[in-house]
Parts: structure tokens; sequence; C-alpha cells
């Protein structure tokens, strides 16, 4: 018996004329097209485009604006030559201040649903803010040599594509970074190995306090066959034209390992120079992406937990102690506990460095319970949680049975943060405050932020 192959339904190929009324959670416009919603990428509410359709799926549509016939006030000009085709990007059409509005308006959206009412008494924090250009510093771009292009091209991928955007120049990169993409897909168009070059993890370093200090750049370069003797020397020559460090990556993460400069330490630095802190990190550790509104933000969770030398923090999903090591400068003792081995040796590593000796590191799976765990056993006066995407869902009952004084939960997906949220109130805490910050300008990611109140029994 043959198996029927699934046909995924023909697009309709005419551009359709639509009216905008609001926006998604997503950035996109909202309108409907004979009562089925549709989804338009590119378009703001209040505006009169022509869209094409993109995706069709069983209760709504996507498209991508052609054209714009009546203007939003908050559109402006895109300062991207590549806006519209590649998928780094989402909001460059809007005006910086109304995305951020629009941020604390979905996160607030998501806790009023979630807690089944106002927010009424809740503080609203002041949006946080920093450069909205040339503030990223971690990213994994594609590479791939395509012949029909007349060279390889290295960049985000396109929207609604597997494609890479033909692209010489990124916006939101650091410059240091975003400068090397045209020299890089000449080098990569020269090498013997250019069809086994997938992708190239970038990793920015700091080498002073002072944002405006020289950047230090390193490239993992991620390969599927050996590289020839030509090519790691045009790799070590790229290395040295542009003051940059090449790893290459032949396997797993493990593999990584340093081609230029030689020296001793594989490390890069950021500073929080608020707490008098150098942190040291792998290039494929995990570091937030933006230096500037990182600085901002841990100092904001810090003013928020009001800590002193009798408290106790714990600090869970602590990565390499971005919070931990903060904190540890105010507090009596801190506990930062983290799902990787590796990063717990980066956290007791970066404590060592800075001379900290009130802090401990901990391994343990979070997503599952942790009551068993020594660390788990103690008191604790402050509690920080930077979980992923996903929340804490898990051990939030757990962590509201610490009794805690407060809670200072930073989140980047508010509809986990307004759940958990939920949760906590049930367990007898009392929302405080909360409020977003804009870690990735132009994008429709949503950092936020919420402070939690122990209620007096």
């Amino acid at each position: 018996m043959s198996k029927r192959r699934f046909r995924r339904p023909k697009l309709p190929s005419e551009p359709v004329e639509l009216e905008i009324s609001s926006l998604s959670h997503e950035g996109r416009g909202i309108s409907h097209i004979d009562g089925k919603v549709v989804f338009v990428d590119g378009a703001l509410p209040g505006e009169s485009v022509t869209a094409t359709y993109v995706r069709r799926r069983n209760s709504y549509d996507e498209l991508r604006t052609d054209e714009v016939h009546k203007l939003s006030e908050l559109r402006v000009k895109p300062p991207c030559a590549f806006a519209g085709t590649c998928g780094g990007c989402s909001l460059q059409h809007m005006n910086p201040s109304a995305q951020i509005e629009f941020k604390q308006s979905v996160l607030l959206e998501q806790m009023q649903q979630a807690m089944g009412r106002d927010l009424d008494g809740v503080d609203i924090l002041p949006t946080l803010r920093d450069e909205e250009f040339h503030y990223r510093r971690k990213a994994r771009l594609a590479a791939r040599f395509v012949a029909k292009k007349g060279g390889a091209l290295v960049g985000f991928r396109e929207k609604y594509s597997s494609f890479i955007a033909e692209m010489d120049n990124c916006e939101i990169l650091v410059e240091d970074v975003a400068r090397l993409i045209s020299p890089l897909r000449d080098l990569f168009s020269s090498l013997d190995g250019k069809m086994e070059i997938p992708q190239i993890e970038v990793a920015v370093g700091e080498s002073a306090p002072d944002l405006a200090a020289p950047k230090v750049v390193a490239f993992v370069i991620r390969h599927l066959a050996e590289l020839s003797e030509n090519d790691l020397e045009a790799f070590k020559r790229f290395a040295v034209e542009n003051s940059i460090e090449i790893y290459l990556q032949p396997g797993g993460v493990d593999t990584v390992a340093r081609l230029w400069p030689e020296k001793e330490t594989d490390r890069l630095s950021y500073f929080l120079p608020d707490f008098g802190l150098e942190l040291q990190f792998h290039p494929m550790d995990f570091t937030q992406v933006n230096a500037g509104i990182n600085r901002k933000i841990v100092k904001r969770a810090l003013d928020l937990l009001e800590l002193n030398d009798e408290d106790s923090v714990l600090d869970l999903f602590c990565g390499l102690g971005n919070f931990t090591l903060a904190a540890a400068t105010r507090a009596g003792s801190v506990v930062g506990v983290e799902g990787s081995e590796e990063m717990v040796s980066r956290g007791g590593e970066n404590a060592r460095n800075n001379n900290l000796d009130n802090t401990e590191f901990y391994a343990a799976n979070l997503a599952q319970s942790f009551a068993k765990e020594p660390w788990a056993t103690r008191g604790y006066t402050k509690v920080i949680l930077d979980p992923p995407r996903s929340g804490a869902l898990e051990i939030i009952r757990e962590v509201a049975q610490l009794k805690a004084q407060r809670i200072v939960y930073i989140s980047c997906n508010p509809a986990t943060l307004a759940r958990d949220t939920a949760e906590l109130v049930k367990a007898g805490y009392c929302l405080k405050s909360a409020g977003v910050m804009d870690m990735f300008p132009h994008t429709t990611h949503v950092e936020s932020m919420a402070v939690f109140d122990l209620i007096a029994e």
C-alpha cells in the first residue's frame, strides 16, 4: 500500500490589500481575510498595505508587506539596507521608543491574563534602554559558498527562508564584527574547504571597563572536514591583519581549540564596573549579548534586592556568575546554581579572580526538584531567578517554600514569567514591581524583570 505524500496547499500568488488593526506579540500586523486571522510581517497598526502570502495555516495565514499605502506615525526608515530580507531584525521599521513601549505592553498583558486581574498596586518599572545599534556581541552567523552568487555568503538567515541573506554589513552586530562581514566573504570564497564551513560563532570581549575601549573579537569556525594547511595559514593571516582571535571547531563544543593567537588562556572578559568586577568567559560560553544593557540590568536587580551583609542569597540558573558575583559584593553569602558543570567551574574561577570568598557554586538540574540538594536545606533571605525561555515552573513552588523575603526574577519570555508569577502569588508572594529592558533592540525579544515580596503570615 503506497503512502500518500503530504502536499502543502499552494499559496495564493496575487498580492492582497489589507487594513492593519493591531500588533501581535511577535510584532506582526494583524488583519483578517474572509474572517481568517492573518499576520503581516513589516506592517504596523493603522496602516494600509499590500502584502504577499508566505505561509498558510489552519487557523491563520502569514504574509509579508510589499508596499505601504498609509503610513503609521510609528514607522521609520530602517537604517539597515538589508532589514527587509535579513531575519536578524524584525522591527527596524518601528520607532525605537515605540518598540520598547510595545514590549512593555506585551509583558503587562501577559501578567494580567495569568493573574486574572489588573495590576493595581504593582509598580511599573521604568524601561531600560541602551545603544540601539551595534550592540550585539554574541551571534551565530551562517556561511555558505554559492557559486550562483559569485562567492561565499556570511550572515543571518533570510526571513521565512533557510537561505543566507546577501549582506556585507550589519547594524546590530558590534562594529568590530560588522566591518568584517565583507572581508569574511572574500576569505571564505578563497578557501580550499569553502564548501565545508557552515557557521561562525561570534564572541566579543571587552579590554577595559570603558565600553568605548577597543573590543576583543573571537571567531569560532565550525568546519565539517579537516582544513588544509593553506586554509589554516589563510585564517592566521586574517586574524593578524584584523587583530582578532580565531578558534576552530571540527566537532562538538569540546573540540573547540584556538588557532590564533598563541597564548596561554582562551578567555575573553567583560566588566561590571558598578561592582568592580571583571568576568572571564570562553568564546563558546553563554553571555548576555548586549553589554550596555546587561550592566544596567545587573545594577537594577541588585538595587531592587536591597542587599546587606546579613543577607544570604540564592542565585538559580546563575551561568558563570553574572548576578552571583555582583550580589557577593553586597551580601553576606551567595550560592549560585547552574545545570552546566562547565559554567559552575567558570563561576568559581571568576570568584577567585575577583577575590570573593563568600560565594559557592553548585551544579544541579533545575528542570526537576532540588529539594534533596545540600544547598537547598539552607536558609536564604533573597533569591535571584534567571531561567531560560521555558521558565522555572518545575521548581517555582520549591523556590516559594524557601520563604525568602524577596525574589527578583529576570526573564527572556514574558509568557513563562507571567505563568510563574501566578504560581508565586498562589504560594504566598505579592508582585511588587515589573518592567522590561531592551536587550535586543529592533527585535520582538522581550527581556523583563519582576520583584516579589513574601506576604507576612
